[in-house]
């Protein structure tokens, strides 16, 4: 048996060993803007989707594969646009390692640290109901009930970027920056339900080390670095608000491909609006209170994205139904509905709605006792009392990826009977709550690169739209593509 001669260093290089020559470490301060599901699967809690939490210091736990996740589906959605599939060379790729399928592609050269919050969690409890379509009541067995972080809550960020020598070293950079933007802009959601309003978050200020290792000096420095510190550390650099300027790298020649509808649309209260909260305040509280939460560390009424995008979806059904006959693009906008047909293939909501917190409101309890239908007299143990909001102001913001003409149609009927106060939001809209009157709305389409924008002002009793008749033509489409489908 012969002895196997020594590996020279060279012939180790060649076995695909990364030589690192650079260390780029960026660290920042995300800070939840909305209540954020991270939930932990734990089937054994009392609620149905419970929070993850640190084992050691029981606070809410950020796993660094969300992280990831989140950034890299940004990076490909911008690179690529919505949908697309990812293919080697490509910027996510590049960042954050081979696809599933690829098995000879190389691993992230980006680690992403697990975030544990600053501060022990303040946890909002949230009930959620289906609401049947046909009956407009709770459908049955269809409660669940979930832990949210609520929105104020800081998590110490971490990453580490480690440039390979035969790396494009700004590709990796514009890579990094385009998906840490998204963070610094808000684009970015993390944790479940992220279309219906929770998990919106953001970055302000980030702090950024470069170390050359081919420098003795700076390898030495990145050595006694303090990894372990979370948070910002008081020794230079100093902290940026723009990842570009911190990271030193520029994006021009770099286009963002997402097409996508925004919709913002700025309401006041006609009247009182009550959105049912499962969990009342401490102390002697009425027996049905509008839903809050905490906004500044403090509690504000909202409007929860769960219920305005079903008021949304029942509508659609009803103009759709209007139009003869219901076809499937209820479900390629808000998503398929599985309670009546189990064989529809899932599909992720391509609507996102934002929950909206509502301004300058006044709280009334009322007291409301049931009657006696037969003896027109006080129903006897039914008293109850109601604490609705009254006034206020809100805007709702919509947002739909890949949006075709008639889907941006059906979008403008909706916000007309909003506007109009025909559609009603929140619970007991049989006795007047709920109706919403317009102010303003601006409408912006992002296609292959192009930007259209549209504006809709409610003045002195008049409507005034910047462009009546381009929007009239999506409705049209609207009603073009139904009656093809029909035909066909």
């Amino acid at each position: 048996m012969t002895q196997s001669e020594p590996t020279s260093s060279s012939q180790r290089i060649r076995r695909n060993q990364r030589e690192i020559i650079r260390r780029v470490i960026v660290r920042g301060c995300l800070k939840l803007e909305s209540p954020t599901s991270l939930g932990s699967g734990d089937a054994d809690s009392p609620t149905d989707m419970p929070l993850l939490r640190d084992s050691i210091s029981q606070h809410a736990l950020l796993t660094g594969s969300s992280i990831s996740g989140a950034l890299r589906n940004y990076l490909r959605d911008c690179e690529h646009n919505y949908g697309a599939r990812e293919s080697s060379g490509d910027l996510a790729t590049n960042l954050f390692g081979a696809i599933r399928r690829d098995d000879d592609g190389d691993q992230s050269p980006l680690i992403v640290y697990d975030a544990i919050s600053t501060t022990a969690p303040t946890i909002e409890l949230r009930d959620g109901v289906k609401i049947d379509s046909k009956t407009g009541t709770a459908r049955d067995k269809a409660k669940y009930d979930l832990e949210l972080l609520a929105a104020g809550t800081e998590f110490p960020l971490q990453f580490e970027l480690l440039v390979d020598r035969q790396a494009d070293q700004n590709e990796l950079l514009q890579g990094l920056a385009i998906a840490l933007q998204g963070l610094e802009n808000g684009e970015i959601t993390l944790g479940m339900k992220k279309r219906r309003g929770f998990g919106r978050c953001k970055v302000s200020q980030w702090q950024v080390w470069d170390f050359d290792l081919t420098d003795l000096a700076q390898s030495r420095q990145w050595i006694e670095y303090d990894h372990w510190t979370p948070g910002f550390l008081t020794e230079p650099p100093a902290k940026q608000s723009s990842i570009l300027d911190a990271i030193k790298v520029s994006l021009d020649g770099l286009e963002d491909r997402r097409d996508r509808l925004t919709l913002q649309a700025t309401f006041t209260i006609n009247g009182s609006l009550l959105i049912r909260s499962g969990q009342s305040s401490i102390g002697s509280a009425p027996d049905v209170v509008h839903l809050k939460s905490h906004r500044n560390g403090e509690l504000k009424p909202v409007l929860s994205g769960t219920s305005l995008t079903g008021v949304l979806r029942h509508r659609a059904e009803r103009i759709i139904n209007t139009l003869e006959k219901p076809i499937s693009i209820i479900d390629e906008v808000f998503g398929p509905d599985f309670s009546e047909d189990k064989s529809k293939q899932a599909k992720v909501s391509r609507l996102i709605v934002q929950e909206a917190e509502i301004k300058n409101t006044h709280d009334l309890v009322q007291n409301r006792i049931a009657i006696d239908r037969f003896t027109g007299g006080a129903l006897h143990g039914a008293l109850f009392d109601e604490q609705p909001i009254f006034g206020g102001e809100f805007t709702i913001c919509l947002e739909l990826r890949q949006p075709k003409d008639y889907e941006i149609g059906l979008l403008l009927l909706l916000l007309k009977d909003l506007w109009t106060g025909d559609l009603p939001v929140g619970g007991e809209s049989s006795i007047g709550r709920g109706r919403l009157q317009g102010q303003s709305a601006k409408v912006l389409h992002c296609h292959q690169g192009q930007k259209q924008e549209w504006t809709i002002d409610q003045i002195d009793q008049r409507l005034q739209v910047s462009d009546a008749e381009a929007l009239e033509k999506f409705v049209s489409a609207l009603v073009n593509h139904i009656s093809e489908r029909n035909a066909a």
